[in-house]
């Protein structure tokens, strides 16, 4: 077996947080208060998001999971501190359970008016959580091909994820209703697989020259190659509610990457299926979280979805 080189395989966590009333637990705008005096503690590593009650972070490049979880939880106490002092609380799933979105303020900045400007009533509707995980590349052709193979993964690790039941005071029937508001948006969901990296950058540029796009960044897949940096980056989690949780959907997709990476040294890759098949594991994960049943594709059966996650031969390096 070829040595990896697991020093590529860097992280970086984002996160989306809530704005909380604490006395009504209702999403509140804070004014972008809680950015100001973050950035003063932790500079740009605490962003505004396109509503005013939700609050996104960014760890450093990460070297480890335990770097990663050191940092997490370091930037999740200090925005709660932050929120604390300011009258606010802070909170963490992937949809409010009671909160209405047409009550929210959006930022006032250019990037957000184009996006509603642009999209409408789905931007608006957009007040949504998620946790995005970078894993470093040696190349963006490595990235690519990474990407490619990773994708059968995503409804398994996105099962383990889903805690967004509730959406505007009602139950919804999903165990994650985060992704279902977010299809409405352009260019989301599992992506195809693109033949290298020439013809994935060709695609982004079609797409800018003819005026879909101003950049790669409003492509908003569960999983892409950064349009800017040499990480494959997933998208398609709820934000979990522990750091603990956290940093365990971290692992898995650093696994996953390192997986197909030993299987490439190797000559060998994982079998690349269709993104129709695919979206119909991700739709049942999407409805049923871990108590449904996943379709083993290799097997063409049902397969319990716990099982699956469990005791799939495809994790092991």
């Amino acid at each position: 077996m070829a040595t990896l080189n697991y020093k590529s395989f860097t992280l970086g966590v984002e996160e989306e947080y809530m704005v909380l009333d604490p006395a009504t637990y209702e999403l509140k705008s804070h004014e972008q208060k809680i950015v100001h005096e973050g950035q003063k503690v932790i500079k740009d590593k605490v962003k505004a998001e396109m509503h005013q009650a939700v609050v996104e972070v960014g760890t450093d490049i990460c070297a480890d999971v335990d770097e990663a979880y050191k940092d997490v939880g370091d930037l999740r106490k200090t925005i709660s501190e932050i929120a604390d002092r300011l009258g606010f609380a802070m909170a963490a799933a992937g949809t409010h359970p009671f909160s209405h979105w047409e009550s929210q303020l959006i930022t006032d900045h250019a990037r957000y008016n184009e996006i509603v400007n642009e999209l409408q009533e789905a931007a608006r509707s957009n007040l949504i959580f998620g946790l995005h995980v970078h894993v470093g590349m040696e190349t963006r052709e490595m990235a690519n091909h990474i990407a490619n193979s990773t994708r059968y993964f995503l409804p398994h690790i996105y099962a383990l994820s889903t805690n967004s039941p509730f959406w505007e005071g009602r139950q919804t029937g999903y165990k994650s209703f985060r992704t279902k508001v977010f299809d409405k948006f352009p260019r989301t969901g599992i992506p195809e697989a693109f033949e290298s990296i020439e013809s994935y950058e060709n695609y982004v540029k079609l797409l800018v020259k003819t005026n879909c796009i101003d950049n790669a960044k409003k492509i908003w897949w569960d999983l892409r190659v950064h349009p800017f940096f040499n990480t494959v980056e997933f998208r398609i989690c709820d934000v979990p509610m522990t750091v603990e949780e956290t940093i365990a959907l971290t692992s898995l997709f650093q696994a996953v990457c390192a997986k197909i990476y030993t299987l490439r040294s190797q000559n060998m890759n994982f079998i690349q299926y269709p993104r129709p098949l695919i979206n119909e594991n991700k739709w049942r994960a999407s409805r049923y979280g871990i108590d449904g049943r996943l379709i083993d594709f290799g097997k063409e059966e049902e397969v319990n979805t716990r099982v699956l996650i469990s005791f799939p031969s495809c994790w092991i390096l």
